[in-house]
């Protein structure tokens, strides 16, 4: 179990190599060397592979700096201790993620697509293919740190839900989608789709799972005046045919 210890107290730490700070400045004196982005972002990825493959319990600084190729005060003069690592390493998968992105633009789109690309974004395996490691790490130490978990779901899951959350209330406003539809539901069941499916076959995400989610819950939360539009659009068709 992990200790408090990993986590900023204020009481007098136990002096080992995982939580006693060489350096405890997070900057560097005026006029020294700038630091270096690409340093920052080795140790970042190092410790995201290694909260996936160890966890937080088992992951030490040791481990990270090891696989990062810098050494412990190089790390601890931006990071005091592990707990505040890993919300870094959190943040900068989620900012990774959302970067590869091009704004998704609601209102240039038609509903049914823009409600598709919403969910496809949802993926945690988009940019990282150990994501479903790295949640069932942190789930399965929710009991005995529950503030890890909170902190998986602030910072990892929540702003990754808010995208469609966001989506499906645009589309309500130009009328696309029911006034009545249970947003929050929608989201839940999209983004623990992807949970299932990976949890029923072990492999990566299917390159049609977007889609298939959408077919089944786009005809329950459209509006009457979308279906009505898509069976016009259909008879035109068979017209034109």
């Amino acid at each position: 179990m992990v200790s408090s210890k990993d986590q900023p107290t204020g009481r007098t730490r136990r002096k080992d190599a995982e939580t006693v700070a060489p350096e405890p400045e997070r900057a560097p004196h005026p006029g020294g060397r700038p630091r270096d982005p690409a340093i920052e972002e080795a140790i970042l990825e190092a410790t995201r592979e290694r909260l996936a493959v160890d966890g937080y319990t088992r992951m030490t600084i040791g481990d990270v700096v090891a696989d990062a190729g810098v050494t412990r005060p190089t790390l601890y003069r931006r990071w005091p201790n592990k707990y505040e690592l890993v919300v870094d390493a959190l943040h900068y998968g989620l900012s990774r993620q959302r970067e590869a992105y091009v704004p998704l633009k609601v209102d240039a789109m038609p509903p049914l697509e823009a409600f598709t690309e919403a969910v496809r974004r949802l993926d945690p395996r988009h940019h990282n293919k150990r994501a479903m490691a790295l949640h069932g790490n942190f789930m399965g130490e929710a009991e005995h740190e529950p503030a890890l978990f909170e902190l998986m779901r602030e910072h990892g899951n929540k702003p990754r839900c808010a995208e469609l959350l966001e989506t499906l209330r645009q589309l309500q406003d130009i009328g696309a989608v029911r006034a009545d539809a249970d947003l929050d539901t929608v989201v839940t069941l999209c983004f623990g789709s992807y949970f299932g499916d990976y949890l029923q076959t072990g492999a990566s995400t299917p390159a049609d799972h977007a889609d298939r989610v959408v077919a089944l819950l786009w005809p329950t939360i459209r509006t009457s005046e979308d279906k009505n539009k898509g069976k016009s659009e259909g008879k035109n068709e068979d017209e034109d045919a």
